[in-house]
């Protein structure tokens, strides 16, 4: 589930719809989690779908750690891609904004981090993009998605969290605020069971 202080937008011809906050979400908020009414594909049910289907999951799903297809119900899954991204997780199933987020701003992702099956050319605009977005993407960058993340722990406590209901990971996040233990990596979003996907998306 998405932030309830976001909205789906008209971005532009080119890009289309794209997530934006109409309030301030400070750094360190909770902006999306993986909660029950997501949907979850294996292999064989996307097999069974009539192939009218298999665009949309394309665009709008992304890999999970075990491998399966994950559908946001909502509009978490409009959110578009930035080489500089303002949401990223660790190696739990929520993000959180390692920056503050201005009204009328565009939440964005790192689709690096979403266990792609395929390169794909990035055109967001800001410096240092990487212009190629790849599969390994998260192994690569994992340790500065980390870094930005664990800087914005910290601040959990003390920003509002709509969102933290439905936390699953509750403990583990107060442990890595009480210093009791390391936050769990990006890494561990990795999924090596995605080459599995590329047969059924092409």
């Amino acid at each position: 589930m998405i932030h309830p202080h976001t909205e789906l937008r008209f971005i532009s011809p080119e890009i289309g719809y794209g997530v934006v906050a109409t309030e301030f979400i400070p750094r360190g908020t909770v902006t999306w989690v993986k909660d029950d009414l997501d949907q979850t594909f294996a292999l064989d049910d996307v097999r069974q779908l009539p192939e009218l289907f298999h665009d949309q999951l394309y665009k709008y799903s992304f890999i999970a750690p075990n491998g399966r297809l994950v559908l946001c119900w909502d509009l978490g899954r409009y959110v578009n891609h930035s080489c500089h991204a303002n949401c990223l997780c660790a190696g739990y199933d929520f993000e959180v904004a390692v920056r503050d987020i201005a009204p009328g701003e565009e939440l964005y992702d790192d689709y690096g981090a979403l266990n792609l099956i395929e390169d794909f050319e990035c055109r967001c605009g800001f410096e240092g993009c990487r212009q190629i977005i790849r599969p390994d993407d998260l192994l690569r960058y994992a340790e500065v998605w980390d870094g930005q993340v664990a800087a914005a722990f910290p601040l959990i406590p003390s920003v509002p969290q709509p969102m933290w209901p439905l936390v699953k990971e509750k403990q583990q996040v107060e442990a890595v605020i009480a210093g009791k233990s390391a936050i769990a990596s990006c890494r561990l979003n990795y999924s090596p069971e995605k080459e599995a996907w590329v047969n059924v998306f092409r």
